[in-house]
């Protein structure tokens, strides 16, 4: 019987059927060793030394020689985050280049890879010095916003059962002096039968605009994907005339 004789291929070379040989482990990488990436299914191609560029970031620390970053099936180190806002950060460490689209998403994915020179860059853009540390450094000033900011949704929610609208109530109480007098806010309410659920914001130190205060509730219900709408509604006296009290309403719309 013919037997045939096993053909040696050229040493080094590949073919279609031989695997890839598996990145090596971050133990056995040197700086300019290329690494391959898979990121949230997309591919990337670097070097060491580009993903530890910063020492103390959380992407310089994943690659560490003690690290164990889990691989895919094919040998790439895997991160399982966003790849599309991934590449401009991996372009910031390559080249220094700042990135100019998308920047809330990259300004949140510098942050998970700790990456504090790209972070400080991004803060001093508008579209997040604006919302990050200006308006953020404005709420901290309001007492129990977030709580309260949720108490407007579940009110709202809650007399929402059989109507296709409804609404919550939102006084404004700007000082410890005014606090003393808000239950004679609910009883006019409820005597002249507009009392509706009513969510107390107050009180604060600081000199805050109204305004600027309804803006940002406005903006973080309809963030949330509520549809409503926020006006004044009136301004309420004490008895005395000490002090007044601004209410605004906010109306949902459901369906």
């Amino acid at each position: 019987m013919w037997q045939g004789c096993a053909v040696e291929r050229p040493a080094g070379r590949m073919t279609s059927q031989t695997p890839l040989p598996p990145s090596p482990r971050p133990g056995r990488l040197t700086m300019s060793t290329v690494v391959e990436l898979n990121v949230g299914g997309e591919f990337h191609t670097t070097t060491l030394g580009t993903l530890r560029k910063f020492p103390g970031s959380k992407l310089a620390e994943m690659f560490s020689s003690s690290a164990k970053v889990p691989m895919d099936a094919e040998g790439r180190f895997f991160i399982d985050r966003p790849s599309t806002y991934f590449r401009p950060i991996l372009d910031y460490l390559r080249t220094g280049q700042v990135p100019t689209q998308h920047i809330p998403e990259v300004y949140r994915e510098a942050q998970f890879y700790e990456i504090k020179p790209l972070v400080k860059l991004l803060e001093d853009m508008p579209q997040i010095f604006g919302e990050q540390v200006s308006r953020k450094q404005f709420l901290l000033q309001v007492p129990g916003y977030g709580e309260n900011l949720e108490l407007m949704v579940r009110l709202a929610r809650a007399e929402a059962i059989t109507a296709r609208k409804s609404s919550v109530l939102v006084c404004l109480v700007e000082t410890e002096e005014q606090d003393a007098y808000y239950s004679e806010v609910l009883c006019f309410l409820q005597d002249k039968k507009m009392f509706k659920s009513v969510v107390k914001f107050g009180p604060w130190k600081a000199v805050l605009d109204n305004s600027d205060l309804m803006h940002c509730l406005e903006m973080d219900i309809k963030a949330q994907g509520y549809k409503v709408f926020s006006k004044f509604y009136l301004t309420y006296p004490t008895k005395r005339n000490e002090f007044h009290f601004n209410i605004y309403s906010f109306t949902f719309t459901w369906w």
